[in-house]
């Protein structure tokens, strides 16, 4: 375990303080059934989450990032192992659902990851996070209009989006620069990544905060779900 946790640090520059964080955080799910996500064992965590994290500081928006949300946090990726490569970020891990939130408490104690703090709430009714932000993550939350959207208000002009997807999809690349335009955002790029041996098909869409957000927005919880934003005919 320890092993792996040196290779994650090792391939970014990281240091040895940084491994022992990850060597923590890949032990806690290893040991602890109630984890929520169904990939515990070191040897592929350390691949499909720390590696997959890890993969975004290939981005300068994100090495120099100073303020970070992490957007439906779940088991704290990739706003975790962000925030041990990045010590000092501030990395604010947004997750709703209760007892996720709860465990990511015991996650941050335990790993010691000291410049992280878990917010139990729906990003829509996070007032205290609006235009606070220079990076927004997500991975595996939904599809990009809504990440757009979630992510707009949080971030302060000049701020990045990052979204964590698998196989392009044109439909929906085009609607989420439909929201994007709304939303005084633009598509900045979309990242082809290979954060280990093996992985296919993994990408990173980053989008930049060019203009202020406009008024009426975040929405209600929900809305943007629900109700995504389209482009105009």
């Amino acid at each position: 375990m320890i092993r792996l946790a040196e290779e994650q640090a090792e391939a970014w520059d990281l240091g040895p303080a940084t491994a022992t964080r990850f060597s923590a955080l890949l032990a806690l799910l290893a040991r602890d059934p109630s984890a929520p996500t169904s990939v515990r064992s070191p040897p592929e965590a350390a691949n499909v989450h720390v590696a997959d994290s890890l993969a975004a500081l290939d981005l300068s928006p994100v090495r120099s990032a100073t303020s970070i949300a992490d957007v439906g946090s779940g088991a704290g990726f990739p706003g975790v192992p962000l925030a041990i490569a990045l010590p000092r970020a501030r990395a604010a891990l947004v997750e709703s659902t209760g007892w996720k939130a709860a465990w990511l408490m015991d996650l941050v104690a335990e790993v010691d990851v000291g410049n992280a703090t878990v917010v139990n709430a729906r990003v829509e009714a996070w007032p205290n996070g609006i235009g606070r932000h220079d990076l927004v993550t997500a991975r595996a939350v939904d599809a990009l209009p809504v990440l757009v959207e979630y992510a707009a208000p949080l971030l302060r002009v000049g701020g990045t989006l990052v979204a964590w997807k698998g196989r392009r999809v044109a439909g929906e690349e085009r609607a989420g620069a439909a929201a994007a335009d709304r939303l005084g955002m633009r598509p900045v790029e979309v990242r082809y990544v290979e954060p280990y041996a093996g992985s296919r098909d993994r990408h990173l869409h980053v989008y930049e905060k060019v203009h202020a957000t406009p008024v009426g927005f975040p929405r209600a919880p929900g809305r943007a779900r629900k109700r995504p934003i389209v482009a105009a005919r």
